[in-house]
């Protein structure tokens, strides 16, 4: 009679230590081997971490690839000179899946020495430096935080359509596709769809998601695909109700994933971000008069570009952190036509952006609500209302005074962690010219 023997359970590499004088089994992928005489040192990694193996005897011939897969069944000792004291002594080693060799580049350096384009080439490879593993765990936490406080606070999450039958903004820079019989476009933004979905009675909308824009920039600070963090909210009575809410939602982001991404960010050598005072608040106007009188620089009308931005940021920025500004009162004529005329002075909007580190992470204000005011703003823009007739039926049919803004994910992340290119917050980045992987 055959007896059924129950199967090994997996232990993660980051509670090995809880498992003193045990045999256990862990997977992962091998990080590390060192030979010292007739013993072998083999550090295995997962998810969670790093542990070391101590191979003899026959497993001494096994032949291990950096970065193969293996399953290590044995016994756990303490041992001082071993990583956080504790190792593994192997009773079983299977190779799970053999590795090529050599690799393209070392994942076992603090860094990874490559060119960036070298990286994203060969990107599931690059994911597990740990480094850039950190990056997309935080990521992750961030992402998480996002949804947590707008749900705590009666926000709907909703998923939208990302093949639309025109853009928000008129038509520009929209990617076009086949859609049968018909030409399609690759959605800019949700912000239609969850206009609609605070005029179906949800009032408090959000959204986690990705949009295309089709610009032919090639920067460090562009893609042409991104996640989206979008927030709408019916009710308000101005734009600064928007910047008072992302101001806190921006607060408990940054306290949770410092709490929950300890060791991340000292893998990283990167300080979590604390916002401790409120984001100051000011016009384009104001902000052009402060960078011509301290910096002597002209900005665009009615905008600033890219040095304008770093510059104000510089002037705001604080104890080594990256600087915090809300920029406010856009002209119409580059705004959406969406985009509701500021009260006290029609040629501008009750919009703004956020600024973070020199780079504007956030587009937001408050919308046009009413019919007929919102279609002759599409007239004004040489736009034909009969296009935008689905959007245009909850605007028949009473819409609440409402506005939202969008945080940009990956900019996001790219400017907490201080990184260089937003390709690197970006785990398969679409940019001008690239498509794989």
């Amino acid at each position: 009679m055959s007896i059924n023997k129950e199967p090994e359970v997996r232990v993660l590499c980051s509670t090995v230590s809880r498992c003193e004088r045990q045999q256990i089994t862990i997977q992962g992928w091998v990080h590390g081997v060192r030979h010292l005489g007739q013993v072998m040192f083999m550090d295995v990694r997962d998810r969670s971490g790093i542990v070391q193996c101590v191979l003899e005897g026959e497993w001494l011939d096994l032949s291990l690839t950096m970065e193969s897969v293996v399953a290590v069944h044995g016994e756990v000792v303490q041992a001082a000179k071993a990583p956080n004291g504790i190792e593994i002594h192997a009773i079983r080693v299977e190779v799970l899946n053999q590795a090529e060799s050599p690799l393209p580049f070392d994942l076992n350096k603090k860094q990874l020495k490559v060119r960036l384009d070298t990286m994203l080439d060969h990107r599931v490879l690059s994911l597990r430096h740990r480094r850039a593993h950190s990056i997309f765990t935080i990521q992750s936490a961030l992402a998480g935080a996002f949804r947590a406080y707008l749900t705590r606070h009666g926000f709907t999450q909703i998923f939208t359509p990302k093949i639309v039958a025109s853009g928000t903004e008129g038509g520009s820079n929209l990617f076009p596709i086949h859609y049968f019989e018909h030409t399609a476009y690759l959605a800019q933004s949700p912000q239609f769809y969850k206009q609609m979905m605070v005029g179906a009675g949800y009032e408090r909308v959000f959204e986690i998601g990705p949009v295309y824009r089709a610009e032919e920039h090639n920067t460090s600070r562009h893609l042409n695909e991104y996640i989206s963090l979008d927030a709408e909210i019916g009710f308000i009575r101005s734009e600064e109700e928007l910047m008072d809410l992302e101001q806190e939602l921006l607060k408990h982001m940054f306290d949770t994933v410092a709490r929950q991404c300890e060791d991340e960010f000292k893998l990283l050598e990167v300080e979590p971000l604390v916002l401790t005072t409120d984001i100051p608040r000011m016009t384009v106007a104001e902000a052009h008069r402060i960078l011509e009188r301290k910096y002597g620089k002209l900005s665009p009308k009615g905008d600033l570009d890219p040095e304008g931005e770093r510059l104000l940021c510089q002037y705001v920025g604080e104890n080594k952190q990256p600087g915090f500004v809300f920029l406010t009162r856009y002209p119409r004529e580059i705004r959406p036509f969406y985009a509701m005329p500021a009260a006290d002075e029609p040629a501008l909007t009750a919009s703004f952006d956020l600024l973070m580190g020199g780079l504007e992470i956030t587009t937001g204000g408050q919308r046009i609500h009413e019919l007929e005011q919102l279609i002759q703003s599409i007239r004004s823009r040489s736009l034909n209302p009969d296009h935008f007739g689905s959007y245009l039926e909850v605007f028949r049919y009473g819409m609440p005074p409402h506005g939202g803004f969008a945080i940009g994910l990956e900019r996001l992340t790219s400017r907490l962690l201080g990184l260089g290119n937003v390709r690197e917050a970006s785990a398969f980045p679409r940019d001008r010219n690239r498509l794989t992987p």
